[in-house]
């Protein structure tokens, strides 16, 4: 976990749907957003991960959080998106989330963190809540919900 920054220090999100809730991935890890698309499936992989996407040359690999996290299957809208992470340890990779929202700056003071001791597998995911105009989102621990090995 990051050490808490400084008191009236702020965090960009951004917001994003997967069913019914609202869950925040910090803007510093967002490399790109696009509009769904054609999903190469590769073999012998588990089912969250939904196979790979060319982008402008690159090959990204693409997972279903809403799998991951034990919701049920994603279903593909207009409004469905690949979020393109950069992460330290796995490097690139896109996440399919059903709707972008808006991007919401949380003072530290308004986030606050979780420890979950939770058999529920989304629970894992959540570092910590956001309140935020009278809502609450949950922000996501993005190296935890890539990590395969959970």
């Amino acid at each position: 976990m990051e050490e808490l920054k400084a008191v009236g220090e702020t965090t960009q999100f951004i917001v994003i749907k997967l069913g019914d809730e609202q869950y925040g991935i910090d803007i510093k890890y967002i490399d790109n957003i696009v509009r769904m698309q054609h999903i190469t499936r590769v073999p012998k992989v588990d089912d969250y991960l939904k196979g790979v996407i060319n982008l402008r040359g690159e090959v990204i690999p693409v997972m279903s959080i809403r799998l991951k996290m034990g919701l049920e299957p994603d279903e593909e809208t207009k409004s469905t998106r690949i979020i393109i992470l950069k992460l330290e340890q796995q490097g690139t990779i896109g996440v399919i989330v059903d709707e972008v929202k808006e991007v919401v700056t949380l003072e530290n003071d308004q986030i606050e963190k979780v420890a979950y001791d939770s058999k529920e597998a989304k629970d894992n995911f959540i570092f910590g809540v956001g309140k935020c105009d009278g809502g609450l989102i949950s922000l996501l621990d993005l190296n935890s919900v890539v990590l395969e090995n959970v």
